[in-house]
């Protein structure tokens, strides 16, 4: 089994490297870069498996480092480490793509336990597929082929439809989405969830599937018959 490449990006030195040795422990690979040009760099050299990116930093922030990944990569795993906690720069870096939002501090066994799970899930059931009216859902690709045309779904995405996908026809509860896939039902994990519902609409170009908001309550996923 590879090792699991990760690229810690963040210009505090001290913490990164109590980090650093913390991850590798568990059996992780990891490479520091100190800013995100650095980071960049690295990222386009060894193709990691998942970023942990600070977002405040000196020149160019994470935020444009994700935006800058995000327009050829769809498929890293990108975990926001920061102390901005407010809700527009939680919602921000949901828009940009990003798989995870962790506030500083944290501890360092709750980040192992969330990397744990991504990987997790991202092993399981690789070779199934879904036929939804027209369309085709992968999860082990993070993918949906409508008529030839394939788009991508960030890990996030993948889980929240494959959650609807197992419950076809049925409602999903807002809050079993936002406690399997966030781990608490928070304000501002129910506002993240509302983004990701909005992107995997926009990514749902069979007119056939639907997913239909239940007020209050959760979500249904549908197929309408030929």
């Amino acid at each position: 089994m590879k090792t699991i490449k990760i690229l810690l990006v963040d210009d505090d030195l001290k913490n990164s490297m109590l980090l650093k040795r913390f991850i590798e422990a568990e059996g992780y690979e990891v490479i520091y870069a100190n800013n995100v040009k650095v980071g960049l760099e690295m990222y386009r050299e060894i193709h990691p498996d998942l970023i942990l990116l600070d977002i405040n930093m000196p020149e160019l922030d994470g935020f444009e480092m994700a935006r800058i990944i995000r327009e050829n990569d769809k498929r890293v795993i990108i975990f926001f480490l920061t102390d901005r906690t407010d809700k527009v720069d939680r919602l921000h870096g949901f828009s940009l793509k990003g798989n995870d939002y962790i506030p500083k501090p944290f501890y360092p066994e709750e980040l192992i336990a969330k990397i744990g799970e991504r990987f997790e899930s991202m092993t399981v059931n690789q070779d199934v597929e879904y036929q939804l009216g027209d369309t085709v859902f992968r999860p082990n690709l993070s993918s949906l082929t409508y008529r030839g045309e394939t788009h991508s779904l960030s890990v996030r995405q993948t889980e929240i439809l494959q959650m609807l996908v197992e419950n076809l026809g049925k409602p999903v509860e807002r809050d079993t989405i936002l406690e399997k896939i966030w781990g608490d039902a928070s304000y501002s994990n129910s506002l993240a969830l509302n983004v990701q519902i909005t992107y995997i609409r926009r990514l749902i170009t069979d007119p056939r599937v639907t997913i239909t908001s239940i007020k209050k309550k959760g979500y249904i996923l549908s197929v309408i018959p030929q």
